[in-house]
């Protein structure tokens, strides 16, 4: 193995000038004719063709990606010879902590070297990835930082399945897309990352409403929806009484029980606010109300799960009230001049807060609107409660009660 600490070398063209016009025909792609393609992994899967149409016997090629994700540390996007699509696996937090890691060519380029060399068919390769590799008939690999701005560094590798591997016009060849690559490359995180962090603070759908330009005060719409809003309970007293570790832990616990179902039935989350959550189903979605019954079922099931959970651990019992209520909702951005948010507002967000507090009052967990009922057409499974006058509301409202697990 050889790892280079100093800067890529000069190129080399090769002598028969044929090399000169193949890469620059890669080049030329690169730079002009991905513009109109989103995601790095069509862009590996396409260049690697070409680089196999023009002579450069890449069999294997690979790109490392650390990312700003809640989930992911970094994520890799995969290309064999014969494939049409790349694999992209994703990687988890401490990723750069384990053995797999550290004991890896990756590890050297992260760790500030400009190019990781090993050519396959000496058996007395040092990691463990080289010895995979040569399993699958490869026999030589190069590997190649992506320096981003900020001091941002990601990886591209390239193996080979020729006897002796890379000569040295092929290794000229792909050192000299690195500059594009890279800035090809960057283009495309920035993008993820963007859509990324957008969907991890505002949702997936208000994020799409921002990328596509709903950044103006007052920008949105009026939509239909089953708004669902949640708040846990006593937690002031928790926070007053538990160390802030534990009240933390509780608390992300708490929202994974709620969130999750809510998210896989198709509900958005737009916000947490502290202790609580404001949810909404769309109405354009037929099955919108039902999607949002079977979402407080399994939030109350995994509730349970969760305080059983605590309970082995000597930690409080978590409670919490839901209010739902259905109608029209102002669907934008509302804010500041400089500081906004995209959330709902209207009446019907109103009525769905106001059953939220009665909760508190009438000891019942979850309660309904009659107008949510009637629309979900789920009277017969809910419990009648009667009429309340909720506070600012004119005429009282009718309540159901939604059957404890």
């Amino acid at each position: 193995m050889q790892a280079v600490s100093n800067p890529l070398p000069a190129p080399v063209e090769a002598e028969d000038g044929r090399w000169p016009v193949r890469r620059r025909k890669i080049l030329d792609w690169l730079i002009n004719d991905t513009r109109g393609e989103r995601y790095i992994d069509n862009i590996l899967v396409e260049m690697c063709i070409r680089l196999q149409a023009a002579g450069v016997p890449v069999a294997r090629a690979t790109m490392h990606f650390r990312t700003l994700h809640p989930q992911w540390r970094g994520a890799r996007v995969l290309w064999r010879l014969g494939m049409q699509k790349a694999e992209i696996t994703t990687f988890g937090y401490g990723v750069e902590l384990t053995s797999q890691f550290l004991n890896s060519p990756m590890n050297d380029i992260f760790s500030g070297a400009a190019e990781v060399r090993q050519k396959l068919e000496d058996e007395t390769t040092s990691y463990p990835l080289y010895d995979e590799l040569r399993g699958e008939g490869l026999t030589d690999y190069v590997a190649w930082p992506m320096d981003h701005t900020l001091g941002k560094r990601h990886v591209v590798t390239f193996s080979s399945d020729r006897p002796g591997g890379f000569d040295d016009e092929h290794l000229t060849f792909l050192r000299d897309l690195m500059p594009a690559l890279t800035l090809v490359t960057e283009v495309r995180v920035k993008n993820i990352l963007a859509r990324t962090l957008l969907e991890t603070y505002v949702g997936p759908h208000a994020s799409e409403q921002i990328l596509a330009g709903a950044t103006t005060r007052g920008s949105g719409a009026t939509v239909g929806a089953a708004i669902l809003i949640c708040d846990m309970r006593d937690f002031t007293k928790i926070s007053d009484l538990w160390p802030r570790d534990d009240v933390l832990e509780l608390l992300n616990a708490y929202f994974d029980a709620m969130s999750e179902p809510i998210e896989r039935h198709g509900g958005e989350i737009l916000k947490f606010m502290g202790d609580g959550l404001l949810a909404i189903f769309p109405l354009i979605t037929p099955e919108a109300c039902h999607n949002l019954l079977s979402a407080i079922k399994e939030a109350q099931a995994a509730m349970v799960e969760l305080n059983q959970f605590n309970e082995e651990r000597r930690l409080v019992q978590l409670r919490y009230g839901i209010g739902v209520h259905v109608g029209d909702v102002m669907y934008g951005n509302i804010g500041s001049h400089k500081r906004l948010d995209f959330t709902v507002i209207g009446p019907a967000v109103n009525i769905a807060s106001r059953l939220e507090s009665l909760t508190k009052e009438i000891k019942r967990p979850v309660l309904l609107s009659k107008a949510f009922v009637e629309m979900a057409g789920c009277e017969a499974g809910l419990e009648s409660l009667g009429s309340f006058p909720l506070r600012g509301l004119g005429e009282p409202v009718d309540v159901y009660a939604f059957p404890e697990p």
